[in-house]
């Protein structure tokens, strides 16, 4: 048994950065799910809730590695 993470780069800062690929908040472009940060995600989210919209979830696993067989 191992552990894993996905190294990709935030969509909204371009940074890379480890995240869990099955719960990383995402945005589907072209139909590819484009990772979003830690740190975007909360700023998105306090933006969001700014203008009276829903936040998006983000699951206690996001950014965590993914346990492998």
């Amino acid at each position: 048994m191992g552990y894993m993470y996905v190294i990709g780069d935030c969509l909204v800062c371009h940074q890379p950065f480890m995240f869990n690929a099955d719960h990383v908040p995402s945005f589907p472009i072209n139909g590819i799910r484009e990772p979003i940060c830690s740190t975007c995600i909360v700023h998105v989210n306090e933006q969001r809730a700014l203008r009276d919209l829903p936040q998006w979830p983000i699951h206690p696993d996001a950014y965590e590695p993914e346990e492998t067989l």
